[in-house]
């Protein structure tokens, strides 16, 4: 490990433990500060891999991840109620969530890509699954708003509490209230269900360490139609502090297409792969349109779009918060 890989690893340890002995992961003054200074900490690009640190930093970092995901439901259950008891119409003031506005680049850019390998921008989905969608659904509300304006979205949650608080935002909404449906379950025990959804998207904190993720993922390549699309999170360099890592080769029964990576402060990586089929050929990415969105132009803070390596031993320089990023940008989460 180089000088700047000790010194980054040796300043996230040193924030684990002021965080690790807070009395509260409940938004306040303590909880924001030490979450900015992690994500301030592991937004720059570095070619640090976790998956070489010394075991005491992986078993820190595994613990960290946990800690991150905790004090993000614990942000979103917390805007989540105010907008509930706060507003008559919750969602014409969505941008008190002071991370709105990354949720509406993060919307735009996985809409982008789901339309350069699927049709979705002339013959949208009708059906799409978001899981892990938690109190404050935000990922769900700013597609069929603003992206997939007929496409009926089911929200599967584990938490009851989470899925009553979501439901509650979206009831007053003419539109969003028909095509916004929420199911309290554990993934892995929906599927016959699963065939009915042409994109599924899996947020970065369903499964929180490799064999958990594995396992989700595996399920979904059971149960999706084939040919169905998924879109999941991941995470590169010192990112990976925050959220798991999911390589193409843990992706058994899909086809990676892409993996992009952000170098603004969405955090997450978007993956996207579609389940194998032996009625339709695999869609592969085509090595012109790196980097450009549906309209032409360069998406200003982006990187490379890359088409994985068949060989699981090589690993693609993958990366994007503590989402469920939904998964955004860590910073939007604290």
């Amino acid at each position: 490990m180089g000088i700047q890989e000790e010194a980054l690893t040796d300043r996230v340890c040193e924030i684990y433990h002021k965080i690790s002995g807070l009395e509260t992961l409940k938004p306040c003054r303590d909880v924001d500060t030490l979450f900015t200074q992690l994500v301030l900490t592991c937004i720059p690009p570095s070619p640090i891999d976790v998956t070489k640190l010394p075991k005491r930093v992986q078993e820190i970092r595994s613990k960290l991840i946990r800690l991150c995901g905790q004090a993000e439901g614990l942000l979103e259950s917390h805007f989540s109620t105010l907008l509930g008891t706060s507003f008559e119409n919750p969602l014409d003031h969505l941008d008190v969530f002071p991370y709105f506005s990354n949720y509406l680049k993060l919307g735009h850019l996985e809409f982008t890509i789901l339309a350069q390998h699927t049709a979705a921008a002339q013959a949208p989905p009708a059906r799409v699954a978001f899981v892990g969608s938690g109190p404050l659904p935000l990922t769900s509300i700013v597609l069929a708003t603003n992206h997939l304006t007929a496409t009926a979205f089911h929200n599967y949650d584990i938490d009851p509490s989470a899925n009553s608080m979501a439901s509650r935002l979206v009831s007053t909404d003419p539109d969003l209230s028909k095509r916004l449906f929420f199911h309290t379950t554990d993934i892995k025990d929906v599927t016959g269900e699963l065939k009915n959804y042409e994109v599924v998207f899996l947020a970065a904190l369903v499964g929180m360490d490799k064999e958990e993720k594995v396992e989700v993922i595996a399920h979904l390549a059971k149960h999706m139609a084939p040919g169905a699309i998924l879109m999941l999170r991941s995470a590169h360099g010192a990112r990976a502090f925050l959220y798991p890592v999911v390589e193409p080769c843990d992706l058994m029964g899909f086809e990676v297409l892409s993996v992009f990576h952000p170098s603004d402060e969405v955090i997450n990586s978007v993956v996207v792969a579609r389940k194998f089929s032996s009625m339709a050929p695999v869609q592969s990415f085509d090595h012109h349109h790196q980097g450009v969105i549906s309209n032409g132009s360069a998406h200003p803070a982006a990187g490379p779009l890359l088409l994985p390596c068949k060989c699981c031993e090589q690993k693609i320089q993958a990366f994007s918060p503590l989402n469920k990023i939904d998964e955004l940008a860590i910073e939007k989460h604290f």
